[in-house]
């Protein structure tokens, strides 16, 4: 059963978390040939202010 864990800035549309864990299955699938039905997978959305390169946060780097 394989588990993949994305981590990604909050503020995706439901539409676009959708599709891509949608594609990422889709990937799994045909790489490894894993049945659709056994894959996982877990979103992290992580806030602006808890997204940091380099000691700057995601929100001040958008300020």
């Amino acid at each position: 059963m394989p588990i993949a864990h994305i981590h990604i800035l909050e503020g995706r549309t439901t539409e676009q978390k959708k599709k891509l864990i949608e594609e990422v299955t889709g990937a799994i699938h045909s790489s490894i040939g894993a049945d659709k039905s056994k894959i996982k997978i877990l979103l992290h959305e992580i806030p602006e202010d808890d997204w940091a390169t380099g000691g700057i946060t995601k929100r001040e780097e958008n300020q």
